[in-house]
């Protein structure tokens, strides 16, 4: 679903403009190829499925996505109807008419695209064959036991295959573009080249197979890129003929693409192919009609989560939820991939900074990462329905007070509401600590997160100013427990935690920006990357970026915990100061600004494989760099920039930064203090790993 945001200004006002690539879209065929059309698997299908609204007001009926064909996703996403290209609709009958299943429809998101998709098991009896033929054309071999990689010949065959039997009716006119995503679709690509067809390729990695592979092993990875040897690495994780697949996918497509400057880097080492184009990812945003509107959001959802927290402290809540922060670390459970492990050492020292200064803050921290569960921990259902029998008793006596009427216990409360009072206010009294978790977990003896809680002592102990809590599954509105979507959620907390050693983009906190809430990234994200490029100071719009590239661990994690303390400091009034401007920075991260960068892949592709027809005016390699938001004139700064010398500051000081902010003034200033030229981003030319590089 689309993210929204607050400003009323146009969207994109401000920000430079861009040439137009002036592509003749009505005699073009565009063709994006990906195994997560209309099938959910991981970012790849956010970026899809949020792109489509533009490149479909770009290219109309000239658009299609092909994918694979799962019966549960195409129930309940997709819509049947006839192709409206003839030649589309006689490419899909040959293949039907040799007992291959493919089924048209429109994917029912923004855009309405066009679905063209593969039947992969219809089409399982052709394995052999094509394996054989795919062996023919790169003198890659598939093993019979992988099953994901039996099952992308297949896809990329039939892809292919689709390809030439359109190709074949055409005589000059529309040339087609067919764009690939992942090692997935690359047998497609690859075939299509081998068979020169009349196709413009474009192929983009959204992360290196090895690349993931070796940074989940713990491997001191961006020190070592030019060391690794490469097909010894992939031979020993028994991944070498998934990593040949996406090697060659990169090396016949007539343009390259990945989706982050340290992808980029990345890539030059693991795949021997520099980047032509970077195609940052994005977002829809839309707007509210008033900018406060997203704050009364953020004031809604915090609300819901304290009521979370009433009935799983139960017993132990001791802390004053109004001066009670709430931080969260989200995504796939990959413990050092995504930086749970510096995250939890880092809470484990603001813990400790918070005891010593005897802050009164108390911060809460969700984990929302799934993992392999049994059921809900009957201490935090216990305490969720203790919470429920205390508010329908509460909410009696509210409604007399609503009346105008002081409320007599005698006449609101029969005798068994008051036995189920008293019930109810024994159990609070409970002799055991709040749970780390909300669920009870498989394997909790060998859980990462589980026993690093138990090393650095995190109980939720009364002494705590930091409490834990694991939510080992995707967030639901239906949840018993937690009763908010994803989105609702993250508008509820004040800051999202992102410390990842391997993200090629990071769509976590590219979301909480949209929605107005501060994040912290690093510079081995592709998302830290992009903000350091494109704002000149990101903490004092609330993206604080934790260096993970020239630091040792400890010396990050250092910087993660200043960054953790700094933001506890932060008065009421900061904090809503910079959600403004965090919230600000939505137009950079939104589809029609980013969207241009896969324009210029295209009209690159084409001009690469139809010279004659296509040119493209020879220029120097055009970077991301060059264009940034300026540091914002007011005050007050980031606490990370501008830290207070004692761990408490005067109330004075908070009244003279407010006489000195002017939300709207600022705002303007911003957008007219934006000026610098703009220019697409591909890699620079001969950018070599500086000394020191990687260190961490």
């Amino acid at each position: 679903m689309p993210l929204a945001r607050s400003l009323s200004m146009t969207s994109l006002n401000g920000l430079p403009q861009w040439e137009d690539e002036d592509l003749p879209v009505e005699d073009l065929l565009l063709f994006e190829v990906s195994w997560e059309v209309t099938n959910k698997v991981g970012g790849i299908y956010t970026v899809i499925q949020t792109k489509t609204k533009i490149t479909a007001d770009e290219w109309g009926e000239n658009y299609f996505l092909i994918g694979p064909y799962f019966e549960h996703n195409v129930k309940t996403q997709v819509e049947a109807c006839e192709p409206p290209n003839p030649a589309v609709k006689k490419a899909m009958d040959t293949i039907k008419g040799q007992g291959c299943q493919v089924f048209f429809g429109r994917w029912l998101i923004e855009g309405s695209p066009y679905v063209l998709l593969f039947n992969i098991g219809s089409a399982a009896w052709n394995l052999d064959k094509w394996k054989g033929e795919f062996w023919d054309v790169s003198n890659i071999g598939i093993p019979f036991h992988d099953r994901e990689a039996n099952d992308a010949v297949i896809f990329g065959s039939l892809t292919a295959w689709f390809l030439k039997e359109l190709s074949c009716q055409f005589d000059g006119k529309p040339n087609i573009i067919a764009h690939f995503h992942e090692w997935q679709a690359g047998v497609g690509l690859i075939l299509s080249r081998s068979q020169k067809l009349p196709v413009a390729t474009i192929f983009t990695t959204h992360a290196t197979l090895l690349g993931r592979y070796l940074c989940a092993a713990s491997i001191d990875f961006y020190n070592n890129l030019d060391q690794f040897d490469i097909d010894k690495e992939a031979g020993e994780r028994q991944i070498y003929h998934r990593y040949c697949m996406e090697r060659a996918s990169v090396h016949c497509a007539h343009v390259f693409t990945t989706v982050s400057e340290i992808t980029a880097i990345e890539a030059e080492h693991m795949l021997k192919r520099n980047p032509d184009v970077v195609t940052p990812n994005g977002l829809n945003i839309k707007k509210f009609s008033a900018i406060h509107e997203f704050q009364n959001l953020h004031s809604m959802y915090k609300a819901r989560i304290q009521e979370f927290i009433r009935g799983h402290f139960y017993g132990h809540l001791d802390f004053n939820l109004e001066n009670t922060l709430f931080f969260f670390i989200a995504g796939r459970y990959e413990f050092s991939n995504k930086g749970a492990d510096m995250f939890l050492e880092a809470l484990s020292r603001l813990n400790f900074l918070l005891r010593v200064h005897k802050n009164d803050v108390t911060v809460v921290v969700f984990f929302i990462m799934p993992a392999k569960t049994n059921n809900f921990n009957v201490e935090t259902l216990k305490g969720q329905a203790v919470r429920k029998q205390l508010c329908h008793l509460v909410k009696q006596a509210l409604y007399c007070i609503y009346r105008g009427e002081i409320p007599d216990l005698n006449k609101i409360l029969d005798r068994d509401d008051i036995t189920i009072m008293k019930r109810a206010i024994f159990s609070t009294q409970r002799h055991c600590l709040p749970p780390v978790t909300t669920h009870n977990m498989v394997d909790d003896g060998n859980d990462p997160i589980l026993n690093t809680i138990r090393r650095i002592g995190l109980f939720n102990n009364r002494t705590d100013r930091v409490k834990v809590i694991l939510h080992p599954e995707f967030l639901s509105s239906t949840s018993p427990l937690l009763p908010l979507d994803y989105e609702e959620f993250v508008r509820g907390c004040h800051l999202g935690v992102f410390p990842s050693y391997y993200e090629p983009w990071g769509y976590t906190p590219a979301e909480c920006t949209v929605m107005g809430i501060p994040s912290v990234t690093t510079n081995l994200s592709g998302f830290g990357c992009f903000m350091q490029d494109h704002v000149a100071d990101p903490a004092a719009y609330g993206i604080y970026i934790v260096d993970r590239r020239f630091r040792s661990p400890d010396e990050s994690c250092n910087q993660l915990t200043q960054i953790l303390y700094g933001f506890c400091q932060q008065s009421r009034r900061q904090r809503i100061i910079q959600r403004n401007r965090t919230e600000r920075l939505s137009d950079l991260l939104d589809w029609r600004y980013l969207g241009r960068y896969y324009m210029h892949a295209r009209h690159l592709a084409l001009s690469r494989t139809f010279p004659d027809k296509f040119e493209m005016e020879p220029s120097a390699p055009p970077k991301t760099e060059g264009f940034r938001y300026p540091r914002p004139s007011s005050v007050p700064p980031s606490p990370s920039v501008s830290q207070h010398s004692s761990p408490q500051h005067s109330e004075a000081e908070d009244e003279d930064e407010d006489e000195r902010y002017d939300e709207d003034e600022e705002a303007e200033r911003d957008r007219q203090n934006i000026k610098s030229p703009f220019s697409l981003g591909v890699l620079p030319q001969g950018k070599k790993k500086q000394h020191g590089e990687y260190r961490n």
